[in-house]
C-alpha cells in the first residue's frame, strides 16, 4: 500500500468515526434544520478532530432535498418525525481529503428503510464491479451504477457517481474535465495517472432516488 493511500485510509476512518458519533448525539432528531445539524456536526468535529477546514461544501439534506444531486442549493428543510436525510462531508485531516456520506431513517417507514440498505449494497456491488477490471472508463462505472438503481428498484439521482480524493488541496475538480469524475463523458481509463504521473485514488457515491415518494438516499466513500 502506497503512502498517499495509506494516508486516505486513515482520514476516511477519522471520518467514520465522526459519523459514528453523530449518531451518539441529540444531532439527528426531529425539529432539527438541515442547517442547524450541519452547524452540530462542524462543531462536533472540532470537538473531536479539531478541525475547520473541508475541502467542499458540507450538505445535509432531508425529507424532499434528498432528491437532489450536489450542486443544487434547495431550500432549508426541518428533519420530521418518520424522515429520512443524508449527510455529505469533506473533511480535511492534516491535509488528506476524505469524501464521507450516508442515509439515516428517522423512523420506521419500510420503503425508506429499504432505500437506505439498497445503496450500501450496491455500493458494495459497484467497488466489486471496478475491482474485477484491469481497465474501465468513467463512463463504463456511472453506467453500471446506473443499471444498479434499476436492478433495485430506484433511480440512479447523481449527476456523477463519483470523483477523485487525496492530499489538500487534490488536483482541481474541473467542472468541462470530466476525466476526474465517474461520469457519462469520462471515457478515459479510471487506471490512468494524473497529471502528476501518481496513481488516481477514487470515491464512490451512490445516489438512489423515488422521484414519486420524493426520497433520495446517498452511500459514499473511498473506492479502495
Amino acid at each position: 500500500m502506497n503512502l498517499t493511500l495509506k494516508n486516505l485510509i486513515e482520514a476516511e476512518k477519522k471520518a467514520q468515526q465522526l459519523f459514528n458519533e453523530i449518531e451518539n448525539r441529540n444531532i439527528l432528531i426531529a425539529g432539527n434544520s438541515e442547517n442547524k445539524i450541519n452547524e452540530l456536526i462542524f462543531e462536533l468535529a472540532f470537538e473531536m478532530f479539531g478541525i475547520k477546514k473541508y475541502w467542499h461544501k458540507r450538505i445535509v439534506r432531508c425529507g424532499k432535498n434528498t432528491l437532489y444531486p450536489y450542486n443544487e442549493d434547495p431550500e432549508n428543510l426541518i428533519l420530521k418525525n418518520d424522515d429520512i436525510l443524508f449527510l455529505d462531508f469533506g473533511p480535511v485531516f492534516e491535509e488528506w481529503e476524505a469524501d464521507f456520506g450516508r442515509t439515516y431513517v428517522i423512523g420506521n417507514d419500510s420503503s425508506k428503510k429499504k432505500l437506505r440498505e439498497d445503496i450500501e449494497s450496491a455500493w458494495l456491488e459497484g467497488k466489486d464491479y471496478f475491482n474485477s477490471k484491469s481497465k474501465i472508463t468513467g463512463a463504463q462505472l456511472y453506467a453500471y451504477c446506473n443499471e444498479l438503481a434499476k436492478k433495485y428498484g430506484w433511480e440512479f439521482g447523481g449527476e456523477i457517481a463519483g470523483h477523485i480524493v487525496g492530499q489538500y488541496p487534490h488536483e482541481k475538480l474541473e467542472k468541462e474535465d470530466k476525466t476526474n469524475y465517474i461520469h457519462p463523458d469520462n471515457h478515459t481509463n479510471m487506471f490512468d495517472l494524473n497529471k502528476k504521473g501518481e496513481k488516481k485514488h477514487w470515491i464512490l457515491e451512490i445516489h438512489f432516488v423515488d422521484k414519486e415518494k420524493e426520497i433520495g438516499g446517498f452511500f459514499e466513500q473511498l473506492l479502495a
